[in-house]
C-alpha cells in the first residue's frame, strides 16, 4: 500500500475464506480439524476478529500450499493499515552529542 491510499488491504481471514476455503470447497470445522486447532478459533480469523499469528502462519502455510511470510504480510499491511495515526508524528531532530560542538554538556 502506497502512501497515498485509502484502501484497507483485506484482512487474512478474508482472503483465507475467499481464496482458500471457498474454492477447496473446505469449512472452516475442516480446515481446524486438519490443523488440529478450535473451529473457533479459525472462525475469529475468518471474521476477521482475529490476526494470525506466527504458528497459525506455519500451519496455513504447510496446508494450504503458501509460504509464512505470505500470511504474516497480509496481516501486517492489514493491521498498519487499520492503526495508521491521523495526526502526523514530527521527525525528531538531533541537537548534537556531549562533547561535539554544538550539543550540550
Amino acid at each position: 500500500m502506497n502512501q497515498y491510499s485509502k484502501r484497507i488491504p483485506a484482512h487474512p481471514g478474508e482472503v483465507l475464506s475467499f481464496e482458500f476455503l471457498e474454492p477447496l470447497t473446505l469449512t472452516i470445522k475442516d480446515l481446524a480439524k486438519h490443523l488440529n486447532l478450535p473451529a473457533n478459533r479459525i472462525a475469529s480469523i475468518v471474521e476477521g476478529r482475529s490476526m494470525v499469528s506466527a504458528t497459525e502462519a506455519w500451519m496455513l502455510s504447510g496446508a494450504l500450499g503458501t509460504t509464512p511470510e505470505f500470511w504474516l504480510n497480509l496481516q501486517v499491511n492489514h493491521h498498519l493499515a487499520r492503526t495508521k495515526p491521523k495526526r502526523k508524528v514530527k521527525r525528531v531532530r538531533v541537537l548534537g552529542r556531549p562533547g561535539e560542538e554544538g550539543g550540550k554538556r
